[in-house]
């Protein structure tokens, strides 16, 4: 029997144990719909306003009322950026985002230019941060918003968040940050680091899938993307998923206590499979930056052969990777974030995301390294980079 090893965390996590067991009451015994006023109601209220006390604690909000559930991280940048872009419509039409960023806000900032609202896409350097004199240079008086996401979903460069929050605020402009790749793999603390609206996700943090939150900072003012409930306090309408919510709850509380040790195994499981990987592959490039990097994500970009290739052998071995984010990963072209790095698209298409899970062990990765391995060699006898003397 193939074994099965899972190296794409980054695109989701299992549910864990602890999280599980707090979300299987909500599926049959404490079912009301949390906007009811009845006793069925009220439990699931409460629930739920549990689940947004044990979040607001995990990114050290002032008030629980501060977070705002959401399908998921895509749904909470969609409407960071959309919502706060028309509330301040009145004041600016500009926003600064940066070319790295995951579609989520890419996307709705090309939503906006159709509406007429400017965007600046800033560049980034070869480790994929930002320049703090370029976000300068490109600020305006009619600026409303700088978007700029905390932790890169491909290659995993740690943004230097509080520096851009200020420069926002200097100039006296609201800051979002997508953070989902963040929670659980870096100390966030909203009021510390100056963040008015912030972007999380459950399932990167073995909570359910569709499940996700917006901080908002109290007085930060934002139009709704759903109409049709009064939910959420009025601001984005529909039925809560309580079941998923209180996972949520329970994985952010979760993700804060054993943030330190899950990140001193991650840092362990990274350096022992670059070193087995540079012991034992040529022509490799790891991506991002050396040292400001999350400990759970690996770019590496295999010279003269594709990514998609890779990742079949791979897959038929029973080893799971990505070329980029799954967001994304259906679109057979060259990553956004690479390209905007300075990599040769020859080099970005053999780009391979290795994201590690904290159960990974060793021999998993000694298992995954030997399929690796094999797969690069099998491919590069093939490749007519190769026989064209490339090596």
């Amino acid at each position: 029997m193939t074994r099965k090893v899972y190296l794409d965390n980054a695109a989701t996590t299992p549910v864990s144990s602890e999280v599980l067991n707090e979300m299987l009451p909500c599926f049959n015994l404490l079912y009301g719909n949390s906007s009811s006023i009845h006793s069925f109601g009220r439990e699931a209220a409460a629930i739920v306003d549990r689940a947004r006390d044990r979040i607001a604690a995990a990114i050290n909000a002032k008030n629980a009322n501060e977070i705002y559930f959401t399908s998921g991280g895509s749904e909470a940048d969609n409407w960071a950026v959309k919502g706060i872009a028309h509330a301040y419509a009145n004041k600016g039409k500009h926003i600064i985002t940066s070319k790295i960023e995951h579609s989520a806000v890419l996307e709705a900032c090309h939503a906006l230019e159709n509406e007429g609202f400017e965007v600046t896409y800033l560049p980034v350097d070869k480790y994929g941060l930002v320049s703090i004199a370029e976000l300068m240079h490109a600020i305006r008086k009619d600026t409303t918003l700088i978007s700029i996401m905390a932790v890169n979903n491909e290659v995993g460069t740690i943004q230097n968040i509080k520096t851009i929050a200020k420069t926002a605020h200097e100039n006296g402009i609201i800051f979002h940050t997508d953070a989902v790749q963040a929670l659980g793999a870096v100390k966030l603390d909203v009021q510390d680091m100056e963040i008015d609206a912030m972007s999380i996700s459950s399932h990167k943090i073995y909570g359910p899938k569709g499940a996700g939150a917006l901080y908002l900072k109290n007085g930060i003012r934002i139009d709704s993307l759903i109409s049709g409930g009064n939910q959420e306090r009025g601001k984005r309408g529909g039925t809560l998923n309580v079941p998923a919510i209180a996972g949520f709850g329970k994985a952010a509380e979760i993700a804060v206590r054993d943030l330190v040790i899950n990140q001193q195994k991650l840092r362990s499981i990274r350096e022992y499979f670059l070193s087995k990987v540079k012991e034992n592959i040529e022509y490799i490039h790891v991506n991002g930056h050396p040292q400001q990097k999350i400990q759970g994500t690996v770019s590496i970009s295999f010279e003269m052969i594709e990514g998609e290739s890779i990742l079949m052998l791979l897959d038929l071995e029973g080893v799971a990777v990505s070329t980029s984010s799954a967001c994304t990963s259906n679109i057979l072209q060259p990553s956004h974030v690479l390209r905007a790095m300075g990599i040769e698209d020859e080099i970005a298409q053999g780009t391979i995301r290795f994201s590690f899970g904290k159960n990974i062990s060793k021999a998993d990765v000694d298992y995954a390294v030997e399929v690796l391995t094999n797969a690069v060699k099998k491919l590069r006898a093939i490749s007519p980079i190769t026989k064209a003397g490339r090596r």
